[in-house]
Order: C-alpha cells, then structure tokens, then sequence
C-alpha cells in the first residue's frame, strides 16, 4: 500500500489556527493522509523531550513519520573537520529518530564544490562504505533506513544512478527518489510511465525489489534551468512538470509500496492528497 503525507504543513495549517509539532498528527490524519515529514533542514532546534511527546502522538493518530537532516550534510567535503561535522549530524539524526521512534532518515549526499565530479563521487562512496558499515557495526541502525536523495542540481552528487549504486554499500541505505530533482536535473524528461520505469528499472536491477519497494519518495513541480533546480512550485503549476500520474501507473504496474511525500512550494498537504487521489483512482480502475 501506497503512503501519502507532506514535507510541513503549508499555508493551511496556521490559516486553521493551528500551531506546533504536537497539533500536526491529528491534522494530517483528519486530511485523509498517512505521513508526515519532519525537516531539520536548517539544524536540529527542537529538544528530544519534545520529539518523545510529538513522536507519541503521531503513533496516536497512525501517522508514520520520517525526518529531513541538516541540510549542509556533505560527505565530499575535503575538509576532514568539515566531515566530522557531516557524520555529527548523521548521530544527531539518529538520537531523533529514536526520540521520535521512527525509522527514516533522509539527507542529501554531497556537493562537489571546487573538486570534480568523479573525485566528489569516489570519496562520497568511501565515506559512505566506511561510515554507514562502522554503524552497523555499532548496533546504531537496529531497523533504521538511511535514505540518501537525488539531487536536483549539477553541483550536487545525487543522480539517480549515483543514490542507488551507494545505496548498495549497506543494507539499511535506500533510496529517496525525489522525482521533481530528477526532473529538473534532466531537463523535464519525465513524462509518462515508461521515464518513471526507466528509473524503478535501475533500482530494482541494482538493489532488488525490497529495497526499492522500501524506497522513500518525495514529489513536486520544481522550476528549472540550465543547472538544474530553481524553486519548488505547487502542483497546479502548469509550466514545469512532473505530473504524477506517470508515476502512479508505474508504482501500480510494478507492485511497489513506497513512501510518497508531496514537497510543493506552499500547500503540501492539499497537493498530497491531490496524489493520493490519482493513485487511488488508477488502483480502482485497474
């Protein structure tokens, strides 16, 4: 079954008179959806008390929740002090999910700065191959996902490719399409059912069918130009796509379960249920 939930609550939730984590899983449950992602895009500002009485609740309410980290994660940095702190807000990353008692945690992988691509990739996969089995070592993963995303701008590693060959260095590392990056960084090539294939095809060749059947989503319209990612658009935009039906058939024609967050510009969760909508309507129809 199909998950559908947003990145935030939007415009909505503060014009309905509503305020902070603890209010937000009785809403998105109230919106008809299923999920609910929690960003620490811009640090971790929140205490662990209030993340065990917020992750309480969203169990309460049968809303499943995964969390964003930081979003100055960067495992090609060459500054070793620099790393550190990436690996620092993986730890911290993990104290919340347990806070929360949760199990997905989505970062991006790398920018490239001033290295080249295939430099930034390599000491990317190394890090990755020695970070994420040192955890496992260290029993920090338990049923934990990590979910590395694709990237939307050609400054960053995160291409498609580029996630689901990490994501074959450890066992708890799935990937986290986010189909508005890819869309952005090849220049709006997703159109239909077969684009979105081509991608699941990759996944599920490199890293078999649980694993892509795990895989965490996120989806919106994203404004793009020559470098790829501008802005995040809502789902009624009618100039840059992607639209989800594309997606939806080839979610239904392959069987898979996945996590779909909306991450539109402003009204997230009516966009989500928008998505959950098509699909439920596809689904029906057969």
């Amino acid at each position: 079954m199909v998950l559908f939930g947003p990145s935030g609550c939007g415009e909505e939730f503060t014009q309905e008179g509503h305020k902070g984590i603890l209010e937000v899983p009785e809403w998105i449950k109230n919106k008809g959806l299923d999920l609910y992602e929690y960003s620490f895009g811009h640090g971790y500002q929140m205490s662990t008390e209030l993340a065990r009485t917020a992750g309480k609740k969203f169990k309460e309410n049968g809303i499943d929740l995964s969390l964003h980290a930081p979003f100055y994660i960067n495992f090609a940095n060459p500054n070793e002090e620099m790393y550190q702190k990436t690996q620092g807000y993986i730890y911290a990353g993990l104290r919340f999910l347990k806070a929360f008692e949760c199990q997905r945690l989505i970062f991006h992988p790398a920018s490239c700065g001033t290295m080249k691509r295939k430099d930034a990739y390599n000491l990317t996969y190394k890090r990755f191959d020695e970070f994420f089995n040192k955890l496992d070592e260290e029993k920090l993963l338990d049923d934990i996902l990590m979910c590395p995303e694709t990237m939307g701008k050609t400054a960053q590693i995160g291409t498609y490719k580029e996630v689901v060959d990490l994501c074959k260095l450890n066992r708890h590392l799935v990937p986290t399409f986010d189909f508005g990056h890819i869309n952005s960084l090849e220049q709006g090539s997703l159109k239909n059912k077969d684009d979105f294939k081509r991608i699941l095809d990759y996944s599920l060749e490199n890293i078999g069918y649980d694993k892509t059947n795990n895989c965490h989503i996120h989806f919106s319209k994203i404004q793009y130009g020559n470098k790829g990612e501008v802005r995040h658009l809502n789902y009624d935009d009618e100039i840059y796509g992607p639209e989800f039906d594309g997606l939806a058939e080839a979610l239904i024609e392959y069987n898979l379960s996945p996590h779909v967050i909306c991450e539109s510009m402003s009204q997230m969760p009516h966009d989500a249920l928008i998505m959950k909508k098509i699909y439920n309507k596809m689904l029906a129809n057969g």
